[in-house]
């Protein structure tokens, strides 16, 4: 399986590839259950994390806590 960094990167990078096909589905700690957010919501990867931006300002989530990635709803990468 690919490591989650590479996949992540390849959607950004791949001409071939729409990033707004992918899902990818989080563990938030604090809220205490999975997540599910668009792929287009990642504004930068700084690896070990993927920087989102939302109303509260930059937030940074662990890819290790990455669980799943889909496109147009078939999973395609799974922890």
């Amino acid at each position: 399986m690919m490591p989650i960094i590479d996949l992540l990167n390849k959607i950004k990078w791949d001409k071939k590839e729409k990033p707004e096909d992918y899902e990818i589905i989080y563990f938030d700690r604090i809220l205490g259950k999975q997540m599910t957010m668009p792929y287009t919501k990642i504004q930068a990867l700084e690896d070990p994390f993927m920087v989102l931006r939302d109303k509260a300002g930059e937030v940074r989530i662990p890819l290790h806590r990455i669980q799943e990635v889909k496109k147009k709803s078939k999973t395609i990468w799974k922890r």
